[in-house]
């Protein structure tokens, strides 16, 4: 199963490793589409492979860390 999310970081999580975390956590295999990062905040377009239980599981653990996650549906323009 794929998922897109759009993840927007608040300032102090910008240089956690919430995505490594959660990835490894879950058994979540992301895939960076598009990202750009600030001294202030982070914005990533991330594709996560997995199943659907643990995508679920692993969106609800980075939305409790103050992760903002949206879905994302379409082609993704790079």
């Amino acid at each position: 199963m794929k998922t897109r999310v759009k993840l927007t970081f608040p300032q102090h999580l910008i240089r956690e490793p919430v995505i490594f975390s959660m990835a490894k956590k879950y058994d979540i295999m992301p895939n960076i589409r598009r990202a750009r990062v600030t001294d202030t905040v982070g914005e990533m377009i991330l594709e996560l492979e997995g199943s659907q239980e643990n995508i679920d599981k692993g969106i609800e653990s980075i939305r409790q860390q103050g992760v903002d996650v949206e879905l994302v549906e379409g082609d993704i323009i790079e």
